[in-house]
């Protein structure tokens, strides 16, 4: 009988990243300020650029790149040999049919299979439904590499908890969840992320434990969101201001302050589905899980119906009218396009035969036209528009001010404050 391997020490971690995204490269460069670490990722651009000094995420700024004097960017599969702990974090996403799309997942466990040794750790961080990492992963690292889990080789889960744009809520600021496919590398796992999270971390008991937390953590945000939505749709039919209404009900101490609006990015739009797959496939058919997610999906037709209407009363004709999208990040302050529901309100619009200009200037535009055909102008024109919709916060529209914003617009239209950013008397309409 095969010995079990032993650990590595912890001192002695040859930490490898695979995947520098939006979860990745803090990650690396966390790791990379005390120890040897190897940024991998194959988008040959990205790791070019990384070396250069610059992320165009910039989650990271150059003075992070610089202080991480361990970390080096490759992408090259061979440079993970020297490699003994590997921390997975590419995209999970879903596919047009909302069903989980594990292709990079199971790609990248194949790359990390083939350099598999004796002792080695894997990790993973990307989000899936509870059991993927021991029933999709586990198989692929056991066959590429011919070696056994558990006996050869160990795995762990440790979700991660990004937050694009926020520069308070951070990688070393959030409690971590760990844990281990044993005891034994469970304790090595935690005690290696409690070596950057200064915040702490939580010790789930089981793989399985730690893949649910993350799955619900943004299904019960997906739920809250889309009741507001609702209530919003309810209240707008019965001519009361939400974000009055809203105001008022938080006045008591356990409201939970949740605001209606488009539901997108890379975790809340997205994880529900991977909950309910897995639901699914054990034959049960999620019912409250679905309906947040449908009525949430249907916002982006929503507000474009609203914005016609109102056209419509102030008598513009909507066939042939221009419309300005003022934002198309999923959120406030940040350049991320993943899953960003503002294309529904622009593909609506279309629809409706209006000519629409998009405006961002977080975003790259050359990114936007790779991911969703649109190319973003470069400032907006004064006097140009029938109808205006700042769908994204980002703090330079709230600069501008509402006067800024109103001149952009021809002598008669119609302005959509989709975020609430100004005044009710100030808008025409908001969610």
């Amino acid at each position: 009988m095969t010995a079990t391997a032993p650990l590595p020490k912890l001192e002695d971690s040859r930490i490898a990243i695979i995947g520098l995204g939006y979860v990745g490269l803090p990650l690396a460069v966390e790791f990379g300020k005390t120890r040897s670490v190897i940024g991998f990722d194959v988008d040959e651009d990205r790791i070019e650029a990384l070396k250069n000094g610059r992320d165009a995420t910039l989650e990271v700024n150059d003075r992070e790149l610089a202080e991480a004097r361990g970390l080096v960017f490759e992408s090259d599969p061979d440079s993970l040999k020297n490699a003994n702990c590997y921390i997975v974090t590419v995209p999970t996403p879903i596919d047009s049919s909302n069903r989980p799309d594990l292709t990079p997942l199971l790609r990248a466990s194949k790359t990390v299979g083939s350099v598999l040794k004796r002792g080695d750790i894997v990790i993973y961080e990307s989000t899936v439904y509870p059991g993927a990492t021991e029933e999709e992963c586990v198989p692929v690292l056991e066959h590429v590499s011919g070696l056994r889990h558990n006996e050869d080789f160990f795995t762990g889960y440790s979700p991660e908890r990004i937050n694009p744009g926020d520069k308070v809520h951070r990688l070393t600021t959030i409690t971590k969840i760990t844990s281990g496919s044993n005891s034994e590398v469970a304790a090595h796992i935690d005690a290696l992320y409690s070596s950057i999270v200064t915040a702490g971390t939580y010790r789930a008991s089981s793989i399985r434990v730690a893949e649910a937390a993350k799955v619900i953590e943004n299904t019960q945000r997906d739920l809250n969101i889309a009741l507001i939505n609702e209530l919003a749709i309810i209240f707008n039919k019965m001519g009361i201001d939400t974000d009055a209404v809203l105001q008022a009900a938080g006045t008591k101490w356990n409201f939970l302050p949740f605001r209606p609006g488009l539901v997108g990015g890379h975790c809340i739009g997205v994880d529900p589905y991977y909950l309910t797959h897995k639901a699914e496939s054990l034959g049960y058919h999620p019912q409250l899980v679905l309906a947040g997610r449908r009525l949430n999906d249907g916002m982006g037709a929503y507000v474009a119906g609203q914005l016609v209407k109102e056209m419509i009363k102030h008598q513009i004709q909507v066939n042939g009218s221009k419309v300005l999208v003022m934002g198309l990040a999923f959120k406030e302050n940040c350049p991320d396009l993943r899953n960003t529901r503002v294309v529904d309100v622009i593909e609506e619009l279309k629809d409706y035969g209006v000519d629409v200009d998009v405006y961002d200037p977080w975003v790259n535009s050359n990114e936007a036209e790779r991911q969703y055909g649109i190319r973003p102008i470069s400032m907006p024109p004064e006097n140009a528009y029938d109808g205006i919709v700042v769908a994204v916060s980002h703090q330079q529209f709230e600069d501008r001010g509402i006067d800024s914003i109103r001149a952009l617009g021809r002598e008669t239209h119609v302005l959509y404050d989709l975020k609430g950013i100004w005044r009710a008397d100030q808008s025409d309409l908001r969610l």
